[in-house]
């Protein structure tokens, strides 16, 4: 436990920087908002570009690292589907929590599997983000589409920003770059891996200022389940696959990392934007940041990690 700790605990610690950063309203002004969004677009695919194009992912067992991550994926997303009239939701609380439960914070799962496993830890999490991404991206705009709460005109913005997503764009470019055997020549390499490090920590540091606690307040059913499905079913689901496929170490922590992660802050910008309900999705990504503090170490702790 006490290595899992070890390479939570500063992670955490930025995170509650952040929180206190933004309660404290510094540096002020449009600051983080411009911060998150250089992040988003040029930090953070720039570390994945770094990571998949020189990667050796032959050593990754891709194929059992998608069944496990993607059939708990799918299977929880038809579950909540399944129960969206026992959850008596109306259809934008229903779209927050389908990307509460679905949605992952890629920044804490990122960090979180290069302090535990080094080098071949970024990479299979560079794996699961290439893998992830796209898929619970288009997931959760199609829960938009079937939920009705987009216009024509914002159904056809949603699919152009999910054709531009960065994320999605980063892991093509460094996979492409892997395969062709170009890689990152010259000074390229060099210059990708140090924009690429500068995402994990200041990503960490965002993800705090984005929480809102007086959004705790909210602890509906729909809340709840959510909440319970994204750190506590969805883990235990992604463990027993991972054991069954018989991954190996590194492959089944950062398997189950990414399963138990709570869910992503950029998923309060998309409720606003394609009609769900945003306050209900500040409370779940507030709510799961903070319980995750105590249930990802628990979860690893129980995988045998670290």
């Amino acid at each position: 436990m006490t290595g899992v700790a070890n390479a939570l605990g500063p992670l955490f610690l930025l995170i509650l920087l952040g929180t206190v950063l933004g309660r404290l309203r510094q540096p002020g002004g449009d600051f983080w908002p411009q911060l998150e969004r250089l992040i988003y677009f040029l930090l953070f695919p720039a570390m994945l570009v770094s990571t998949l194009a020189t990667a050796d992912v032959s050593q990754v067992p891709v194929a059992r690292v998608a069944l496990a991550l993607l059939g708990a994926m799918g299977l929880f997303g038809a579950l909540l589907w399944g129960l969206r009239g026992w959850l008596g939701l109306d259809p934008p609380a229903f779209t927050s929590a389908f990307q509460g439960a679905l949605r992952f914070n890629t920044y804490v799962g990122v960090a979180g599997a290069a302090a535990l496993h080094g080098a071949p830890g970024a990479t299979v999490a560079a794996v699961a983000v290439a893998l992830m991404v796209p898929v619970v991206n288009v997931m959760c705009v199609a829960s938009f589409i079937a939920a009705g709460t987009l216009g024509a005109g914002s159904l056809g913005r949603s699919l152009a920003a999910l054709a531009r997503n960065p994320l999605i764009l980063g892991c093509l470019i460094g996979i492409g770059l892997n395969v062709s055997g170009i890689g990152l020549p010259g000074w390229s390499a060099d210059t990708v891996e140090l924009l690429g490090r500068a995402a994990l920590p200041l990503g960490l540091v965002a993800v705090g200022v984005a929480l809102r606690p007086e959004a705790l307040l909210r602890l509906d059913r729909g809340v709840w389940v959510t909440n319970t499905i994204k750190l506590g079913l969805m883990p235990a689901l992604v463990l027993a696959l991972a054991l069954a496929l018989g991954l190996d170490p590194v492959s089944r922590d950062v398997a189950l990392l990414f399963a138990a992660l709570p869910t992503a802050t950029s998923a309060y910008i998309l409720a606003r934007q394609l009609g769900g309900d945003a306050e209900m999705m500040a409370a779940l990504i507030t709510a799961q940041t903070l319980l995750a503090m105590a249930t990802l170490p628990l979860w690893l702790r129980l995988a045998g990690a670290g």
